[in-house]
Parts: C-alpha cells; structure tokens; sequence
C-alpha cells in the first residue's frame, strides 16, 4: 500500500517542460523525437524541473546535429563534476533523420526547434520540428482567429 502512495508523488513531480514561444513563432512543419546526450547532473536537474528550453535551436555541423541555448540549471548537490548550464547537447536521431534535417537546414528558409523535453521510460527526450518562421501579418492573423473563437464560445456559453 505504501507503494501506491509513491508511485502518485513521482508522476506528479515532473511531465515534461515545454516551449512556449514555439507555435507564437513559428509554424511547424515536421517533428522527431531525438535523444540528447547528457551527464548524469543534468539528468538529475531536468528529472527537478530545472530547465528551459525557450532559446534553444538545433544546428548541422559536420554530420551531426547539436542543440544550442537549452539552460539547464546545475544540480544543487552536485560536486566540482557538476556541468555548465548552457553547453551545446548533441542530438541522439537515425542516420536517415539527421541526412533529412541538415539538408533542409542548409536549403535554408528553415530553423531546427526543439518543442518539448520528456522522460521516456528513464530515457531523457526532446521533440524536435522544422520550423518556417511567421511574418508579422502571420501572427496578428492568429491573434483574430483566437479573439474570434474565443468570442464564439462566450456566445454559446451565454446561450445555453
């Protein structure tokens, strides 16, 4: 029975940290999951919560895909192993994901974002989307769509 009582307290502790810039931004055109390469420190962080990925962006360099500007704080036990909080992760995808994404990188007109960062199983995840980048016109033409809908169901709300 006490076994019930921890197994609720761990799921409640972490899900996921999410970008929230991304869909203001950006519109997203293909996702992939990717493993990150990480220090045991920094696993320890993010398990906490410890992290933010807002500012981060992938890059293709020499056959390899690096994700930059992830901030994950330094573990508050950690020791003099302990990681830098802003150095580049590489990117953990199949051989024929990493040869799709770096040719659209270097096609241009395309940026690599990372969307969300998850445990799976005890398996450290980030989603990954090619992302085209929104004009202005592009962003206030969602800020209608949202004021409409949000406008609809006010009405259907005061309806019934």
């Amino acid at each position: 029975m006490a076994a019930a009582g921890k197994k609720s307290s761990d799921s409640a502790r972490f899900t996921e940290i999410r970008n929230s810039k991304v869909f203001r931004d950006y519109t997203v055109d293909e996702r992939f999951e990717a493993g990150l390469q990480l220090r045991g420190t920094e696993v320890k962080s993010i398990r906490a919560g410890r992290a933010q990925i807002n500012d981060a962006f992938g890059r293709f360099e020499k056959g390899e895909l690096w994700l930059y500007g992830a901030h994950i704080e330094e573990y508050a036990f950690g020791n003099r192993f302990n990681h830098d909080a802003r150095r580049v992760r590489k990117l953990l995808l199949h051989r024929h994901q990493i040869r799709k994404i770096g040719q659209a990188l270097e096609a241009g007109g395309q940026a690599l974002i990372p969307l969300r960062l998850y445990f799976k199983e005890a398996l450290v995840k980030v989603e990954v989307a090619l992302c085209t980048g929104k004009k202005l016109f592009d962003k206030r033409e969602d800020l209608k769509k949202k004021a409409e809908t949000l406008e609809m169901k006010k009405a259907f709300k005061y309806r019934r």
